[in-house]
């Protein structure tokens, strides 16, 4: 069950292969994690278990039934002699030994487990079934509880007596009496006219019961019945519900541990594969001992937590390898832009040894000088690009009016189109249109988008910024009447040092002021792409009439 949704051992890493062949039960005695599941499982179980014996309910039921019981025994012993007064004489109970009473007595069915005393007013014992040969009962037989248990049950039982009585009883324990001793301490109430019970133990631990009630001749108390139950009998009983309480606990208990053995696997086992697996990439890499990608092992078909943290754990490493792929690709690209200004420059330096003219001199160090410029701007633009991820996360989002942002921004950037003689139109919402986000940072990219139409502009060609409002987001657009983009350009013009430009521009852009523009916004939750202005969108084939940079941000 712990490994339904794990992923085929090729997809995962030789060393955690091996762990998954030698894992047993017996092995995730070494998971902290699998010893709490099973711990506190336990700990539940031991808890509920204690609860009812300490409540004892089938005790008490038990009592209540036995008091009940032996009451009802006593009142009615008491009625047989109470009608048998019109025959026998009150002065009968006056005197030891009356063979009436005796035989009275004898002729009740009265259980082995019960002394029953005939008391007269006097204090004295003048018929007793103490003694006499118990009668043979087999319905009876047949309802008694078997009292055997076994060698655990026993045991627990034994350390369950041991505990409670550490935690102390509420019985008063009674001296070794015999059960005419304990009797007579209920005779004064008997004589009064009240039928009386008390329970308590005798000096060995024995439960015991006994009752006593008046025999009446016209109101007046002429004798006393009273019966005691014998010692521990409640007890056996007890202990014998106790043991079937106990074997019960002693099967949930191997139940509980099974099951706590299942989930620790479903859980700790995922579990220590996920972290084998970052281990073993750490160690491998650190150690630069045959280094490879870390490879997460995929429970992502688990419909829990742990499926959910394979994903995210996957997500993560495949990001991190991204970004360091393209940290990869980001250097290679730098070392690519960078060589050619160099080697340009090295031409030129070359050249300037050989050159005769002034003329020639003036041509090549304008070149050195146009190679100079060129890698100081590719310097200071990769410098930024590269800073861009740590400065996004540094900064913290505020609240601004994108609007007046735009304003300002299109208030000194139109006079700079006007002065090439390119007409600048605006069209934005006069009411504001706050969104939370770096204001800096996003007037970053209208700069870089409204200065980029600007450069492919020429007299007499026009830039349009307008922004509407759409129901969650907001749209603002760069268009110009330009040349427009190269269809096959428009997925690459957001790439790295990617510059589609005019030929008399050459060197003057490093082809990052896009893809900074396209981080940016993506890093608000934003969205940014470009399209050409046609006729007609049913004409895909006819001459663009200008470039569109689209920016779609959260509000």
């Amino acid at each position: 069950m712990g490994e339904d949704w794990t992923a085929s051992d090729d997809a995962v890493e030789a060393e955690i292969q091996s762990r998954r062949r030698k894992r047993t039960f017996v092995s995730l005695n070494r998971s902290p994690l699998a010893r709490k599941i099973i711990t506190f499982n336990l700990l539940a179980l031991i808890v509920l278990v204690a609860g009812v014996l300490f409540l004892n309910p089938f005790r008490d039921s038990l009592v209540i039934q036995r008091q009940a019981g032996l009451v009802t025994e006593a009142e009615l012993i008491a009625d047989v002699f109470e009608a048998q007064l019109p025959v026998a004489r009150a002065e009968d109970f006056s005197e030891p030994g009356n063979q009436a009473l005796e035989d009275t007595l004898t002729g009740l069915d009265i259980s082995a487990d019960v002394e029953v005393y005939v008391f007269n007013t006097s204090g004295t014992v003048v018929a007793t079934t103490r003694g006499n040969p118990a009668k043979r009962n087999v319905a009876l037989e047949a309802l008694q509880n078997d009292p055997t248990g076994t060698l655990i049950t026993g045991f627990l039982n034994s350390v369950w007596a041991s505990i409670s009585g550490v935690l102390g009883s509420t019985e008063v324990v009674l001296p070794n009496l015999d059960g005419e001793k304990e009797v007579r301490s209920l005779l004064d109430a008997a004589l009064a006219g009240e039928t009386t019970l008390i329970d308590g133990q005798d000096g060995t631990g024995g439960s015991i019961f006994s009752v006593a009630t008046p025999i009446e001749a016209g109101g007046v108390p002429i004798g006393v019945v009273a019966l005691t139950t014998v010692a521990g009998q409640i007890d056996m009983l007890v202990r014998a519900e106790r043991e079937q309480v106990l074997q019960m606990f002693v099967i949930a208990i191997l139940v509980s541990i099974g099951l706590s053995l299942v989930l620790a696997s479903t859980i700790a086992n995922p579990l220590s594969d996920l972290a084998a697996a970052a281990e073993l990439g750490r160690d491998k890499n650190v150690r630069k001992m045959s280094p490879s990608r870390v490879r997460i092992p995929d429970l992502t078909g688990r419909p829990d937590e742990i499926g959910r943290l394979s994903g995210a754990m996957r997500g993560m490493v495949s990001a991190l390898y991204e970004r360091i792929d393209a940290n990869e690709q980001f250097a290679a690209d730098v070392a690519h832009e960078i060589k050619n200004p160099l080697a340009s420059m090295r031409s030129a330096v070359g050249t300037m040894h050989v050159a005769k003219t002034v003329e020639q001199r003036e041509r090549l160090l304008e070149v050195i000088e146009h190679d100079v410029r060129r890698l100081d701007r590719l310097v200071s633009d990769i410098s930024n690009a590269s800073r861009l991820d740590s400065e996004l996360v540094k900064e913290d989002e505020e609240p601004f009016d994108l609007m007046k942002m735009i304003n300002n921004l299109t208030e000194y950037l139109g006079q700079q189109a006007a002065e090439k003689g390119v007409e600048f139109i605006k069209d934005v919402p006069k009411e504001p249109i706050v969104i939370q986000g770096l204001e800096a940072r996003l007037a970053q990219v209208f700069v870089n988008l409204i200065t980029n139409a600007t450069s492919f502009c020429e007299d007499g060609d026009a830039v349009r910024v307008w922004a509407r409002r759409r129901d969650n987001r907001v749209l603002v657009v760069v268009e110009d009447t330009g040349p427009g983009i190269p269809d096959q350009a428009l997925n690459k013009v957001f790439n790295r040092f990617y510059s589609e430009r005019p030929e008399q521009q050459f060197g003057n852009h490093s082809g990052l002021g896009l893809a900074i523009s396209k981080q940016i916004v993506e890093a608000h939750g934003g969205v940014i792409w470009a399209e050409n202005i046609r006729p007609t969108d049913a004409d895909l084939t006819s001459e663009p009439l200008g470039a569109r940079f689209v920016v779609g941000l959260p509000t």
